[in-house]
């Protein structure tokens, strides 16, 4: 290998190992402001609000090494495949780090009210599921394991349908007003984390693309395919 060549892969490296640090980020985010919620702790969710700004400035810091790697470089074709896939991984991660964002928000904009404990536990356990996939999709990702990948999709099933079960959640909190006001929220709460879910299939999906160069959208068998 020339130490163009060489170098280039060093630089490729260092991308990857970046994107894995920033989705350790995005995971704990989530996982944070699931607990403020949880929790109802307001000042938690007010360091996940402060703490996006670092995913932010992690996800600007990976793209400018992005821009130079391809200006500098001459990727060859398999290069540019994963060039691709680490840049659409990166703004996944980015918008997975919003995702937590918007859930710590409403956290403070429910301050107060009376809470159900069904649906606290319902977005719990949808919390407890999506760090996983996430970690499992960065995981088939550094192993550049397709069988790994396609695990992601059935992990995300008991997401999608704890949010489908939502809507009856807070329909049944419908005769006590005060109740509903703060139950009608978690609607944004479950999509939110039914969306990072739906990310980490994204990133699977991605593996997928890297590996064998042509792009699958992994499907449930009750549905026709995943939202993105």
């Amino acid at each position: 290998m020339t130490a163009p060549r060489r170098h280039f892969h060093e630089e490729l490296r260092t991308i990857e190992q970046q994107l894995v640090l920033m989705a350790g980020m995005a995971e704990r985010a989530v996982g944070r402001a699931v607990d403020a919620l949880v929790r109802n702790d307001i000042a938690l969710a007010a360091e996940v609000v402060a703490d996006d700004q670092l995913i932010d400035e992690k996800y600007l810091l990976i793209h400018e090494k992005w821009l130079e790697t391809m200006a500098l470089q001459t990727p060859v074709a398999i290069d540019l495949r994963l060039m691709s896939s680490v840049l659409h991984l990166l703004v996944t991660l980015e918008r997975m780090g919003d995702q937590a964002t918007n859930i710590a928000k409403i956290v403070k904009s429910i301050e107060g009210h009376a809470r159900e404990p069904v649906i606290l536990e319902h977005l719990r356990e949808m919390g407890d599921l999506v760090q996983p996939m996430v970690r499992t999709a960065m995981e088939a990702f550094v192993q550049r394991d397709f069988a790994l990948a396609l695990r992601v999709p059935e992990m995300d099933e008991p997401v999608n349908r704890l949010n489908r079960s939502m809507t009856n959640d807070v329909a049944r909190c419908a005769p006590d007003q005060e109740v509903l006001e703060w139950a009608v929220p978690m609607l944004m709460v479950s999509r939110a984390l039914e969306r990072v879910g739906d990310q980490a299939v994204d990133i699977a999906e991605q593996v997928a693309f890297l590996l064998t160069g042509e792009f699958q959208e992994f499907t449930r068998p009750d549905t026709e395919s995943y939202d993105h």
